[in-house]
């Protein structure tokens, strides 16, 4: 994280929706008096800050389009002539037909002697910082045209970029990408962060995010209800000194059809390692007595009919399943013995897949679907999935009830009342048997006497978390579902 300049505060963890946004800046104009020009004044400010201080002397390349956005970088532009710097404002709306605080902007710019430039392909952008200040948070629309070919252009250069407001060509409120958008290595965010700058495809083109109130009244931020949460890190009591494994819970891990052991092994694990007391495995006869070999603590058991399940599920304090499940006429009947139960259920996988093939409304339960889960769950595209988030995974909540757990960079975390973002992981978890892992620490936290809700959000931040540290180590390329375990272990007892 880098040190943070003067006007710019660590990120808060409350999200917006554009239009609340838009609505807040009004509010500062009209209701509490102060200048829109002095706003965006200070906007640029912040950006240049970050350019002196991460950048030094080099050149500064503006990409200005229309409105406010525009606006800002044409003050941008001014503060970087008056330091002395080289500056090329490259437009792509007229200037001059630009309203209000913009225009007041570029004629600012205009009078400290600057100049203008009419965008055109093919430009040399090496050895400079180039400042994205084409579109704002207003895009409704895919980005074609000249706006297409400019973002195109920025994106092909090797030097810095930083996306004023947020990157060109990224949905506000979704994080998916209209067509095209710019990829920044920083993203300066004003007044209130951007709900769809910090899941999906937002990660591959917001890079590191800043932020700054522009000093509005806290009384505005009373105001608005925020739409969704960035996940703090959870506070976890410390263990009782009198406890005991009966204390603790006891998870019930059932899947692992014939060749899929490897996922129910590493779900029950994890159950363990986030200390759960007890850890049962359901698993089919064939290898239920090898599961366990490096893990002598879980306790495995050959079951192939519901008759078998019974006396283990009725034993149990929280149930998992789905990994490694499949769907064949055996998964199907253990499905839905679980299905039955009054017990509090974390499903993934195949257990997802047959859920959605037989679509149910409870509330006792967390689902932990990766996009391709989530698309099934609602009978819509992975496509669809991808270009909102926040509605997928609310769909899926009021569609089945319980929690959900959207997977994926920026992992959404929805239950009847709040929306959280997940703040922690890596790219190094595009691996096999993260899922499980994730599944297996739910359980164990709800064991122990979590809420549902509570058991999901805790675990998502740690799982990431231990993903993080495991990547810090040895890097992200090659890291593997069983590499978080002892991170796991020590985060939960932190």
């Amino acid at each position: 994280m880098a040190i943070l300049p003067k006007h710019m505060t660590p990120l808060p963890n409350k999200l917006y929706l554009a239009e609340q946004v838009r609505e807040m800046d009004r509010m500062a104009i009209e209701d509490y008096d102060i200048p829109g020009i002095d706003l965006m004044r200070k906007a640029g400010q912040v950006v240049f800050e970050l350019i002196q201080q991460q950048y030094a002397n080099d050149e500064i390349v503006v990409f200005c389009g229309a409105g406010n956005n525009a606006g800002d970088g044409y003050v941008i532009a001014k503060l970087a002539k008056q330091a002395g710097l080289k500056v090329n404002v490259y437009y792509l709306a007229q200037p001059e037909k630009l309203k209000g605080d913009a225009y007041t902007a570029y004629q600012d710019y205009i009078q400290s002697d600057g100049q203008v430039i009419p965008f055109s392909p093919n430009l040399n952008l090496t050895g400079c910082v180039v400042v994205d200040a084409l579109l704002g948070t207003g895009l409704n629309r895919q980005v074609s045209g000249i706006y297409a070919e400019a973002i195109a252009e920025i994106n092909k250069t090797s030097s810095a970029v930083i996306s004023v407001d947020i990157p060109s060509g990224l949905n506000a409120d979704t994080g998916g990408v209209m067509g095209c958008a710019v990829k920044a290595q920083w993203t300066v965010s004003f007044i209130g962060l951007k709900q769809g700058m910090f899941t999906g495809l937002a990660a591959e083109y917001c890079g590191e995010v800043i932020y700054s109130s522009l000093g509005i009244p806290d009384a505005i931020f009373q105001q608005q209800t925020c739409s969704s949460q960035l996940m703090q890190q959870p506070v976890i009591a410390k263990r009782h000194r009198c406890a005991h494994k009966g204390s603790q819970g006891h998870v019930l891990v059932i899947g692992g059809e014939a060749g899929f052991s490897g996922a129910i092994k590493l779900a029950a694990e994890a159950a363990l390692r986030t200390g759960a007391g007890l850890v049962s495995v359901a698993t089919r006869a064939s290898h239920s007595a090898y599961i366990n070999m490096l893990r002598p603590e879980l306790m495995c058991h050959g079951v192939e009919s519901k008759n078998d399940l019974m006396p283990l599920l009725n034993k149990a304090t929280a149930v998992v399943i789905g990994p490694g499940l499949a769907q064949s006429a055996w998964a199907k009947e253990l499905f839905q013995c679980v299905i039955d139960s009054e017990k509090p259920l974390i499903i993934d996988a195949d257990g997802l897949n047959l859920l959605a093939k037989v679509p149910l409304h409870q509330d006792n339960w967390v689902l932990t679907p990766h996009p391709g889960e989530a698309a099934r769950l609602i009978a819509c595209s992975t496509e669809q999935i991808a270009k909102d988030r926040f509605f997928a995974v609310s769909q899926i909540q009021k569609k089945y009830g319980g929690v959900v757990v959207l997977k994926g960079a920026g992992t959404l975390i929805n239950d009847a009342d709040e929306m959280l973002v997940s703040t922690t992981g890596n790219p190094g978890m595009a691996s096999g048997g993260m899922g499980d892992v994730l599944a297996g620490m739910i359980a164990g936290l709800v064991a122990q006497q979590m809420s549902l809700s509570l058991a999901a959000k805790t675990a998502v931040y740690l799982h990431g978390e231990a993903a993080d540290l495991s990547a810090q180590q040895q890097g992200e390329r090659g890291l593997l579902a069983s590499d978080l375990m002892p991170f796991i272990r020590q985060l939960i007892n932190r």
